[in-house]
């Protein structure tokens, strides 16, 4: 079996239940990603050893790298199992390829966590563009050609956690909204329509947990799968708040 490797998963049954590392052995195949690696091990669940067991709960949709949703933490590294494949990561290490669930949201089952924090702290920065109605409202303000370069990249956040799993700001102990929340306040203001609620976010950012939180270790945009300048909406967060924060204090 010269063209085999290993898996070693970190496998839980149940949140708040103990868990334990299990090791698959599988056949190498051209083009191989993560995703296809569970959905080998979900048709023939046993171990390397011989022993069976369960398919691996995991998340996984679009299999595509556009709805965030199979994010785990592979060799060490928080990235998308779709878009991991199997060659470059045995280049990365010789030993077994490792899978472990995201350490910053509560485990549900083995790999798949959940997320209500992050989906939560969006509505906390109503982060859409509220309308009066469905029906045909005509032409909307015109978006700038500048304005347009700068939140199409924003746009592309498919709230993954990517971010925040390499975020030591983001954790049980502390309320701050993170890097990525952060990022669509940024988007949503820079809306010309999007813009009504601005100062309702920016409340929200000036408040607790929100950019004063951020200690600025840039992990976030390292890890980002689609390359967002969460950087960039980071600073320019906190100057907003902070001209925010002045407004108030002047009652204006």
């Amino acid at each position: 079996m010269g063209n085999s490797f290993q898996v070693r998963i970190r496998r839980q049954p149940k949140p708040n239940a103990s868990f334990e590392w299990v090791t698959y052995t599988l056949e190498n195949e051209p083009g191989m990603n993560m995703t296809t690696v569970l959905q080998r091990i979900a048709a023939n669940p046993v171990t390397s050893d011989g022993r069976k067991t369960t398919p691996v709960a995991y998340d996984a949709c679009c299999l595509e790298e556009v709805c965030g949703a199979c994010s785990m933490v592979i060799n060490g590294r928080v990235r998308q199992a779709c878009s991991a494949l199997v060659h470059h990561l045995l280049e990365e290490s010789a030993g077994p390829i490792d899978l472990q669930p995201m350490t910053k949201f509560p485990i549900v089952r083995d790999l798949i966590v959940d997320r209500k924090r992050m989906f939560e702290t969006l509505k906390d920065v109503k982060a859409w563009v509220r309308v009066d109605g469905y029906h045909d409202l005509g032409s909307g303000p015109r978006v700038t050609p500048h304005v347009q370069e700068e939140a199409y990249p924003l746009s592309r956040c498919m709230t993954c956690g990517c971010c925040v799993e390499a975020c030591p700001q983001f954790n049980d102990h502390s309320a701050f909204i993170g890097p990525a929340v952060t990022c669509q306040a940024i988007l949503f203001n820079a809306h010309p329509t999007g813009s009504v609620d601005r100062d309702d976010r920016l409340a929200v950012l000036a408040g607790r947990g929100g950019i004063a939180d951020c200690g600025n270790s840039q992990n976030c945009v390292k890890v980002c799968p689609k390359d967002i300048p969460l950087t960039d909406s980071i600073a320019k967060a906190g100057r907003d708040a902070t001209l925010y924060k002045i407004r108030q204090w002047f009652g204006r």
